[in-house]
């Protein structure tokens, strides 16, 4: 609930009050509320630390800690009365337990402003959904694995310009998906370690006059480090920025995956079929069933790119140090966030549930001459020039496209009139089975290879898991 009957607690200095409108267009609280675990977590902190260099004593850090312990509870419960006039989260909570302890409660903002308690809160709060992504990130790789060891074995046609190329595994397929996941895993555990520094501190811009020890507070709060630089700590906000380039890569990724189920599950491919709890139906035509999940992803993926660059743009003329400009960073933080979050736990449940149509995916494999380029490596082994192999192929393709026969369907004789060192062994290759078989070495499709990268991911996942 959000009221405005509270007064500013810094509104000494002005002769006027606020004019209503710029009241309710300057305030944040509306969604910044969102921070108050942190910011009592914050709180906590940098009053043990208050305590410790003397400026608070025993007593009034003991009410303190009691009265944001109680505002949280009533945030919890949803007891709590946010104000507008107040403006954020911050002069809420502060507001509230000075009404509760009275003056310790004043007490608790020395040594700090709300530009380096605001930027310390929303690294808290990205480390925290981090975390959290993370845990999605690798619901979803143990569900590609999973389904990735079924398939090791299914036979796809694989894809350049949407045009049959080579055939390929389903179980490898998915295992490219799985290696686009590796790498927005480490991006973001990488950005987690550049936001886990402290800005607290830094006060306003320039520091405090009070003897605070930084150290303190970052250890208590889980930071590896303070902050280096008090203009930098409260104005930057790249981090953010970081955080919204690695969602936008993984939603980028997710967009891919979508637009493949989306195609594979459509009559005209009819590779696979996503459970019915993941689609919808028509109001209109009683035959139909959307895969509303894939769909919907692929579109927020748009969404969180253009929080990406509102970020950036918000930051792109920004002088030192801190302007009212940053407060316009939290939403697209927050639905970043959100996206990322709700995104992979759909895909993380959807995987597992996906039926491939294995027949439906070998007979499209057949089409299209995917096995032309092993009759070239067959005649580069057999001694010709590569150049002059993909001619021969190429002129083999024709005969196919025009009797409406595959390379494997071509017989002996028609083969060796395009080539006289073509013998009977070249039918091994020419089958989709032969082709992915001889891929067998470390990246390669053969399902022997792809059981293997399995074994060695689950490994490397489990260890991630732990570390």
């Amino acid at each position: 609930m959000i009221t405005v009957n509270t007064e500013k607690l810094s509104s000494a200095r002005f002769a006027e009050a606020t004019d209503a409108f710029v009241e309710e267009f300057t305030a944040s609280v509306s969604f910044d509320q969102r921070m108050a675990r942190q910011d009592i977590q914050g709180s906590l902190a940098h009053a043990a630390m208050l305590c410790k260099i003397g400026i608070l004593t025993e007593q009034e850090l003991a009410d303190i800690r009691s009265g944001l312990m109680q505002i949280g509870g009533e945030i919890e419960r949803g007891e709590f009365v946010w104000s507008i006039k107040q403006e954020d989260v911050h002069m809420n909570i502060e507001a509230r337990l000075t009404d509760l302890i009275g003056i310790a409660g004043k007490k608790l903002h020395t040594g700090r402003s709300r530009n380096d308690q605001v930027a310390t809160d929303i690294r808290l709060y990205l480390r925290s959904e981090i975390e959290m992504i993370l845990a999605q990130l690798q619901r979803l790789q143990i569900a590609l694995l999973d389904l990735a060891e079924r398939e090791a074995d299914t036979i796809m046609p694989g894809f350049t310009h949407l045009q049959v190329a080579q055939p390929v595994t389903f179980g490898h397929h998915l295992m490219a998906w799985f290696e686009m996941l590796c790498r927005d895993k480490e991006r973001l555990q990488d950005c987690s370690k550049r936001l886990n520094v402290m800005p607290l501190g830094a006060a306003a811009l320039a520091g405090t006059s009070y003897p605070i020890d930084r150290f303190m507070t970052a250890e208590l709060l889980g930071f590896s480090r303070p902050s280096n630089n008090s203009l930098d700590s409260v104005s930057d906000r790249d981090f953010a920025i970081e955080f919204a380039a690695a969602g936008s890569l993984i939603m980028m990724h997710l967009s891919r995956f979508s637009e493949e189920l989306v195609l594979w599950a459509s009559a005209q491919f009819n590779f696979i079929d996503i459970p019915d709890a993941f689609c919808t139906g028509s109001s209109i035509m009683p035959q139909k069933k959307n895969p509303d999940v894939p769909e919907l992803v692929r579109g927020k993926s748009g969404r969180v790119t253009g929080h990406l660059v509102s970020l950036l743009m918000l930051m792109k003329s920004q002088p030192l140090a801190y302007n009212k400009d940053n407060q316009e960073d939290k939403e697209p933080l927050f639905d970043t966030a959100d996206t990322l979050i709700n995104c992979l736990h759909a895909f993380a449940d959807m995987m597992p549930r996906i039926q491939a149509k294995r027949e439906n995916m070998y007979n499209a494999a057949k089409r299209g001459f995917a096995t032309a380029t092993d009759l070239a490596d067959y005649l580069v082994r057999k001694g010709m020039p590569f150049r002059d192999a993909h001619e021969v192929v190429g002129q083999a393709v024709r005969l196919g496209l025009q009797t409406e026969r595959d390379l494997s369907e071509l017989s002996l004789a028609e083969l060796q009139g395009f080539a006289e060192t073509i013998t009977a062994d070249v039918f091994d290759i020419l089958k989709l089975e032969g082709s992915v078989a001889a891929r067998n070495h470390i990246g390669g499709t053969a399902p022997e290879a792809v059981r293997k990268a399995i074994c060695d991911a689950r490994q490397n996942t489990l260890l991630n898991s732990v570390n």
